[in-house]
Order: structure tokens, then sequence, then C-alpha cells
């Protein structure tokens, strides 16, 4: 198939290397042609995929009415763009091309999952894929697994299936899409528990209780609780709340160290999406009654500057209650 990848980050540049592996015709698209322009002359993505080197096969443009004949759109921008960036390729796309969304967030302002803005802009119903995924290792040909969930799923999961990226479906695009990105939340959280220095069994305490509010909040929205075990949940959950490779994970540590987020946030080049959403998430699980504890202190950490510890202090000291 003709592929066109929306979004130039490390994460756009691994789905087009998995697709281009596949034999299919695979363009990446940034909105920076100066950043495109160092991919193309490199032959690597030195910003966000260093040390990568990238098939010759795979084009690269500014341009988004390149994505005028595509049979699959990919759309992996991070969630703050998402809107804009779709309302600008709106015009140009098929109306029977295949359209997956591989970003893991949540729109600031209405709350809404990514599916749902793409529907909002586009008019129509898109694929999502998640998953416990990190670029630097898809990129590498390290053996990863994730679910498409959505639209023509099936065709997606032929597209991008190969010797070392298993896909899985699966027929629930809520679950699939809100475990993807609640776990991000989870893994800032983690990460705060490694800069205050504590060991693996806080690490399990928070990890179980917060898969336990991703659920509760999933099940809300009409998410399937099995989900939750899978792939797009339990599994992203632990690669992200232990990978050297996790931003979120990433953040959390040095704001557990006491760095303060606008020092950890200017010098970062890539997204922490649980830094941005931990505010969306909270507010949504507010809207519809949900309980969830460690989201509303992640929220009060990043937005209020709240103390880590006494966050930690806050959640350890709950009323007593069944599991």
């Amino acid at each position: 198939m003709k592929c066109f990848v929306i979004g130039n980050g490390g994460w756009g540049t691994a789905l087009g290397m998995i697709l281009a592996g596949n034999g299919n015709q695979v363009t990446i698209w940034g909105p920076f042609e100066e950043e495109i322009n160092a991919i193309r002359s490199a032959g690597e993505n030195t910003v966000y995929l260093p040390g990568v080197q990238i098939p010759p096969a795979i084009q690269w443009t500014s341009n988004p009415a390149e994505a005028k004949d595509a049979d699959l759109i990919v759309s992996v921008v991070p969630s703050r763009f998402v809107r804009s960036t779709l309302e600008t390729f709106k015009p140009v796309l098929r109306a029977d091309a295949l359209i997956v969304s591989a970003t893991k967030g949540l729109d600031e302002a209405t709350h809404q999952r990514m599916s749902e803005v793409a529907r909002s802009v586009l008019g129509r119903d898109i694929a999502i894929l998640s998953g416990p995924s990190h670029a630097e290792e898809v990129a590498r040909g390290v053996p990863t697994a994730v679910t498409v969930a959505g639209t023509r799923a099936d065709a997606i999961q032929k597209a991008f299936i190969g010797k070392t990226f298993r896909v899985y479906t699966s027929d629930d695009v809520i679950g699939v899409e809100l475990g993807g990105t609640l776990k991000n939340i989870i893994a800032v959280a983690a990460g705060i528990l490694d800069g205050i220095g504590l060991g693996d069994n806080s690490k399990a305490a928070l990890m179980t209780r917060g898969l336990a509010e991703i659920t509760r909040l999933g099940v809300a929205l009409g998410a399937k609780p099995e989900t939750f075990s899978g792939l797009s949940g339990v599994g992203d959950l632990i690669v992200t709340c232990g990978s050297r490779h996790s931003r979120n994970r990433s953040v959390g540590e040095r704001l557990g160290k006491g760095e303060s987020l606008q020092q950890i946030m200017g010098g970062m080049k890539q997204v922490a999406e649980g830094i941005w959403n931990a505010k969306a998430a909270r507010d949504l699980a507010r809207e519809h009654g949900i309980e969830m504890p460690i989201t509303e202190e992640v929220c009060q950490i990043v937005e209020n500057g709240k103390d880590p510890r006494q966050a930690l202090k806050d959640l350890m000291g709950r009323d007593p209650k069944a599991e």
C-alpha cells in the first residue's frame, strides 16, 4: 500500500520503518522543512531517534498535499496538535483511505479521545494502534506486540504485522485508547517513586492500584474490563512505568528528586503526554463521578506544584477500604 505517516517524531519514524519493511511505499510528513531536510541528508532522525539508520526507500516531506493518494494514513502527532493537524490534512485525504491513530492522549480542552477528535474533524471513524511499544526498540527490530482497534482493523493489522512487530485486533476502541492514554499518568507517579528512592513494593502497589483506577474510568465510559488486562492495558502500563525509555517515568523521577516541572519541560525535545493529560484525565473522571486518587495527586503535583512526598503521604493516609 501507499502509506503516509503524519508525524516525524521517534514513534512516527519507527512505524514508518515497520511499514516500509513490509513492502509498503512510505512517506513521512513533518511540519518543519529544516527537520525534514536534516533527516534526508543524514539518513537518520538524529533529534528523535538517534543512532538508527532509516531505510532510503522512505520518503520525507513537509507538504500535506502529498497525502492525497495514500491508501493508509497513520497519525502520530502529539495529542495537543492532533486537531489542528487533521484540519490541515482533511481537504486532501481520500474518502476511502484507512486511517489509524497511534497518539496516546486526550484533547485538553474537550477531554475527547483521539478517535473522537478525528471524528469531529474528519466526520468518520478511525482505528487506534496502542500497546507496549517504545519507538527506540521497535525501530531496532526488538520483538514487540501491539493492539489495533476500530474501523477496518484487519486491514491495518495486515499492513503492520511482521517478523518483529506482532499486531492483535480488538473491537474495544475505548478500552484500547484509554489504556494507552491513562497509563502515562501512572508512569509519572512511578517515576516520582523512583526519584524519591522508594522500592519495588511501592511501585508494585502503585501500578496495581493505578490499573484499578484506569479500569474504573474505562468501564464507566463504555470499555470492556478485560481490555485492561491486555497489551494496551497492563502491558503498556508495565513498560511505561519501568523502562529507561519512558519519558513520562523520567519526568516523574526528576520531579521526585526535587526539580521543578518548568526546569524539566524546558529542556525536553520530546513530549511527556502524562504531564499534558493529567488535568484532562482528572476532570474527565470527576465528570463521571469516578474516583482516581493517583491521578488526582499527579494532577496536584504537575498543576499546582504539590510536594510529591506530601502527595505520597496523602495517598497512604486515605480511609481503609476493600480492594
